[in-house]
């Protein structure tokens, strides 16, 4: 079956880093986009960066761009969020989700998702 497993949450001070892990098993890793996503409480949840299949383009929120970045390592089938200069209002749960080959902005339209993984933000 196809398992995403999230890692790498945890808390950290204001300007601090994290760096998420997302071990993606039972699908063809090559073939799938990959997008981290996160949720406070009362809200949706929200893309804050994607990876294409193929072409590996990378797309990121506004609020993220220049501070997350984005990777995968196609030996090992893992899916990297290294997020630098962390501010208070990246706090959330961060989830892993995979969709077949291009990214998409709309969470409903990808096809699996790993468990949340906590990050913490102090401020």
């Amino acid at each position: 079956e196809v398992q995403l497993q999230a890692s790498g949450g945890g808390f950290v001070q204001a300007g601090g880093s994290l760096r998420l892990s997302c071990a993606a098993s039972g699908l063809p890793f090559d073939d799938y986009a990959f997008g981290w996503f996160r949720q406070v409480p009362g809200k949706g949840r929200e893309r804050v960066a994607c990876i294409n299949s193929s072409d590996r383009q990378t797309y990121y929120s506004d609020s993220v761009r220049g501070r997350f970045t984005i990777s995968t390592d196609d030996a090992k089938n893992t899916v990297y969020l290294q997020m630098n200069s962390l501010k208070p209002e990246d706090a959330a749960v961060y989830y892993c989700a995979a969709e077949r080959w291009l990214c998409n902005n709309n969470p409903a339209a990808w096809d699996y998702w790993g468990q949340g993984t906590l990050v913490t933000v102090s401020s």
